[in-house]
């Protein structure tokens, strides 16, 4: 094989392009990579840069049609949940009084936690957690007839 300046220039786009995926990590440049690869290999049967050009998109388009969606697939597949979100739902105390202004500290299952409320709640009272935002609770104060009967 007999190395043109097109297949040079070809050839380093490659390269660029595969360091470029491998700092980043993000999917974004591996389907040129891959249509680069194609009109590096189209440059050893035509000298044409027009059409090694034309190759290299269209390989380049259909690697990212055909791919991306497995792709977006794997990645959404692979995120780790926490053990934050099975707090949902729960009953805690309020161990000191908690306002829309001052957040203030709830136990749950012996644990105390930080805790944000949109209405107050009074030191001891009951509530139940509506989320959990970072390392904090959102809460809403028990009614009576909902607290659990002691």
């Amino acid at each position: 094989m007999v190395f043109t300046l097109n297949s040079i220039l070809w050839l380093m786009l490659l390269i660029a392009l595969i360091v470029f995926e491998a700092v980043t990590v993000n999917l974004v440049s591996i389907w040129f990579a891959v249509g680069a690869a194609s009109a590096l290999v189209t440059s050893a049967f035509t000298d044409s840069g027009k059409i090694q050009f034309i190759v290299f998109v269209l390989v380049s388009v259909a690697a990212l049609v055909v791919t991306r969606p497995l792709a977006k697939r794997y990645a959404k597949e692979r995120a780790v949940p926490t053990n934050a979100g099975r707090n949902v739902g729960r009953k805690g105390q309020a161990l000191v009084e908690i306002t829309p202004d001052v957040p203030g500290r709830v136990r749950l299952d012996g644990v105390d936690w930080m805790a944000r409320s949109d209405t107050p709640i009074a030191d001891g009272t009951l509530c139940e957690v509506l989320a959990v935002e970072g390392a904090a609770l959102v809460v809403r104060p028990l009614e009576e007839a909902e607290a659990p009967k002691a």
